[in-house]
């Protein structure tokens, strides 16, 4: 059987009719489709890959044990060469909104104007997306709002500094992001791989936010000077969401035809990939953002970055499980002029919006820095917001209680201290 499907590999289009055979994927195909063409690197060395491959990977796999299952032969199978992808559809969706409408929740943004604002590394951190290592304690922020993810650590280096140049009106900090050691703590790998910082919606706001609510997200990142970024093609910045749908499970038993719901987490955003001077003859470095992804759950190329400096992006999420993305030269607000697309990122229908995080990337050889990025105002946004109101006002009246406790507390043990000091005198 093993030998017969892998002579013979047939992965079924999602939205192909069943009627219709599809041409069989060869041994250098199937590579292929899990190669990403923007970032020219395989998903074992490529950020970009980590959960697009893991879900192509998934797919390809189902798709080969329902073959086994009902019977290889009974298809057809044909050789042709495989059709060109069509690029993604940029007409504007009619759910779409612009990122920033509803109610701002500042309990989960941030706008690194906070006095001894820190982040408290907590070395050494996970790498369980590398060696299913998840180490305890994870790092955080002082002020809570911000945590290192399990699959990778956080960026080396996060450190509130004076804006690099002028940016939001009143604003005079930012957040540096950077990092050098983005792989197995202890061990390079002169791959390129990324670390995330990611936002703590889902512990500060009690779980996740239905799109029926319409949440989005807006942040402005510094794009360095040319000179400044680590000199190589491929992705250096992420700015990214987590998002749930519903799929259906797997089987109870090997031919049960039972079925079960479950969660299925995906990470929708969008990438800022760098092209150096000399790059295919360029005499010029530039830059370009890409959207993650089309239903197939490839990235493609969404705007050129002509100019580097303050951009502002977004991503809003509308109640029909759409994703739509806007960006902009700036640090003004989104307006629709900065429509770029929407889509269905792997052909799922988002359900619930859980929190937005970062990525930066670099080559892992422990001794390249990644481009140092600046972000500044990161803020979640609710259409519909009375839900989260209630639930933020209740967060804010325990921890008015919990501060006035410990308060209490205090002064009871100085009380205690000073009275025991004047009965030793």
């Amino acid at each position: 059987m093993l030998a017969m499907l892998a002579s013979r590999y047939v992965i079924f289009a999602k939205d192909a009719p069943r009627s219709l055979p599809i041409p069989a994927v060869r041994p250098k195909l199937l590579r292929a489709l899990l190669f990403d063409p923007h970032s020219g690197c395989a998903p074992a060395q490529n950020p970009l890959g980590d959960d697009m491959s893991r879900l192509v990977r998934r797919r390809i796999a189902a798709g080969l044990c329902t073959f086994a299952l009902f019977g290889a032969n009974a298809l057809p199978v044909r050789s042709a060469p495989p059709q060109q992808q069509a690029k993604p559809a940029m007409q504007r969706s009619a759910t779409a909104f612009v990122p920033g409408n509803g109610a701002c929740i500042n309990f989960v943004g941030d706008d690194f104007e906070e006095a001894g604002w820190s982040y408290d590394h907590r070395h050494p951190k996970s790498s369980r997306e590398q060696d299913e290592q998840v180490r305890y304690p994870m790092g955080k922020s002082l002020n809570d709002k911000w945590h290192e993810g399990p699959e990778r650590g956080q960026p080396d280096q996060l450190q509130v500094i004076k804006l690099p140049e002028p940016g939001l009106e009143g604003s005079e900090h930012g957040l540096l992001m950077r990092t050098r050691n983005s792989y197995i703590p202890g061990r390079n790998i002169r791959e390129v791989h990324q670390d995330d910082l990611i936002a703590n919606c889902v512990s500060r706001l009690s779980g996740g936010i239905p799109v029926s609510e319409r949440p989005s997200v807006v942040t402005r990142v510094y794009l360095p000077p040319a000179e400044q970024w680590e000199q190589r093609s491929g992705p250096h910045f992420g700015y990214r969401s987590s998002v749930s749908t519903m799929t259906v499970g797997k089987t109870k038993g090997l031919f049960s035809l039972s079925r079960e719901n479950e969660v299925e987490p995906y990470w929708p955003g969008m990438w800022i990939h760098f092209r150096p001077a000399g790059t295919r003859g360029a005499k010029e470095a530039s830059a370009y953002l890409t959207v993650r992804s089309n239903r197939l759950g490839h990235d493609f190329p969404a705007k050129e970055i002509t100019e580097f400096g303050w951009w502002t992006l977004g991503m809003s999420f509308s109640p029909d499980g759409m994703v739509h993305y806007y960006a902009k030269q700036g640090v003004e607000d989104l307006t629709e002029a900065d429509y770029l697309t929407s889509q269905f990122p792997y052909g799922y229908q988002a359900k619930q919006f859980r929190t937005y995080f970062f990525d930066v990337c670099n080559r892992s050889d422990g001794q390249t820095w990644s481009t140092p990025f600046v972000i500044d105002d990161p803020k979640l946004y609710v259409g519909s917001p009375g839900r989260i109101n209630a639930i933020v006002a209740n967060k804010e009246r325990q921890a008015e209680q919990m501060a006035a406790r410990r308060a209490a507390a205090q002064e009871r043990a100085a009380m205690q201290k000073s009275s025991r000091s004047t009965q030793k005198r």
